[in-house]
């Protein structure tokens, strides 16, 4: 190939890796070669020799959640460049699952990992931090663990709440993700705060913790609305609780937001599909994946990418017409 572009190896490999100038010229005609000879690199070897295998992980919870793939398209805008592609792995939420991941990530020297971890707890991520960490999502800034993205949690849920409350509500519930599982605590915590600041006392039975999933939304909606004094406003965690919430409602004949008001969180597409359309909290995905990818591209690149550190991405409320 070398001496059919008329030009050394050296060059060649300086052409392929990108980590030297070349001159646009001598690049074109080295291109032009590899096109003609239908030249493919063989990355095992590549990896071998630069101990880089060009590849992330990203570990999520649920693909089927609108809100994941959002978050895949942000970090290959900004690893595509770089020359970096993403391997996904889809836990379902269970703790073995995130271990087996996260450990077959490392063995198959993966260059970094962006995980939302919903089962895992400090002494997992610890053991795996031979790699180069980004916590999507959820607890609290630990620097031993690596850099956190995340969105304002608490404050996103408390904003919503305010919103029921301004609008008459007396009798607001919540329906949240299970304890500890990604950013289920901030979210309550925000849930509290917003009744705490009108001076209401949290009624525990209105706060039910449930999956982050449709089906789960609506199971919970029917225990609420089943109660002989049910809530008239329900502020969910993610917009899929919100319209399981929603179809529970039209089950049973409720007017949206007439006899139910309800609110949820990230804003996927459905949001705005669903009737009547989801008054909900934005979780810009997209841009917390671009986050996450620039937190960790300078851990892949940089002799020296700084200590580790949190992103907090700021949420706005969208106003539709189900509260």
């Amino acid at each position: 190939m070398a001496s059919r572009a008329g030009v050394s190896v050296t060059t060649v490999s300086h052409v392929l890796s990108g980590r030297r100038p070349v001159a646009e010229a001598t690049r074109a005609t080295v291109l032009a070669v590899i096109e003609q000879l239908g030249y493919r690199p063989n990355t095992l070897a590549q990896g071998l020799r630069t101990r880089r295998t060009m590849t992330v992980g990203l570990v999520v919870p649920d693909l089927t959640n609108p809100f994941y793939p959002a978050v895949l398209q942000g970090m290959a805008d900004v690893l595509l460049p770089a020359g970096y592609h993403t391997v996904v792995c889809n836990t379902g939420g269970s703790r073995d699952e995130e271990l087996s991941f996260l450990t077959d990530l490392t063995t198959r020297q993966v260059d970094g990992i962006v995980i939302a971890a919903f089962g895992l707890n400090r002494k997992d991520l610890l053991a795996h931090r031979e790699v180069p960490l980004v916590r999507l999502g959820g607890g609290r800034f630990d620097a031993d663990l690596g850099d956190l993205v995340r969105s304002d949690d608490e404050g996103g849920i408390a904003q919503a709440v305010r919103h029921l409350i301004e609008r008459g509500h007396r009798r607001v519930a919540y329906i949240g993700g299970a304890a500890h599982a990604g950013p289920s605590d901030q979210r309550e915590a925000g849930y509290r705060r917003a009744l705490a600041e009108d001076g209401r006392p949290v009624e525990d039975d209105l706060v039910v913790q449930t999956a982050y999933t449709r089906d789960a939304g609506r199971a919970a909606a029917e225990r609420l609305l089943g109660r002989d004094d049910p809530p008239d406003a329900i502020a969910c965690a993610n917009d899929l609780i919100a319209i399981g919430v929603l179809d529970a409602a039209r089950a049973r004949g409720l007017t949206v937001p007439d006899d139910l008001a309800v609110t949820g969180y990230d804003d996927i597409e459905a949001a705005s599909l669903v009737t009547p359309g989801l008054t909900t909290v934005v979780n810009p995905a997209a841009e917390i994946g671009r986050a996450c990818a620039e937190s960790l591209l300078p851990r892949l690149t940089a002799d020296e990418p700084g200590p580790p550190r949190e992103i907090v991405i700021a949420t706005t409320l969208t106003r539709r017409e189900s509260a």
